[in-house]
């Protein structure tokens, strides 16, 4: 989890990132970004931009070759934020309570 603060104690940006080992890509390893949130102050400034850039030179450090995440589908602005970005829409997602 990486935090972004403003000043010495506001808490204005967070992004969780994990890296997964795969069987896909001759075993390639993965980026995925979740939980990527920023405080309604602070948004329009480019601070996603930089926090995601940032995620993804991290990944490339570790040896992830692609990245991915998920959105949900009721974020219409986030999902533009991400086509910017230069993510693709690709997938079907699911899940279940368990």
């Amino acid at each position: 989890m990486v935090t972004v603060v403003q000043g010495q104690t506001t808490v204005v940006g967070t992004v969780q990132l994990s890296l997964i080992p795969g069987l896909s890509r001759g075993g390639a390893s993965r980026l995925q970004i979740e939980a990527l949130r920023l405080a309604e102050s602070v948004r329009g400034l480019g601070l996603g931009s930089m926090l995601l850039e940032w995620a993804h030179a991290y990944g490339r450090e570790q040896g992830a070759v692609l990245s991915q995440l998920t959105c949900d589908r009721r974020r219409d602005a986030a999902h533009r934020f991400y086509e910017r970005a230069g993510y693709v829409a690709s997938h079907t997602g699911f899940k279940r309570r368990l």
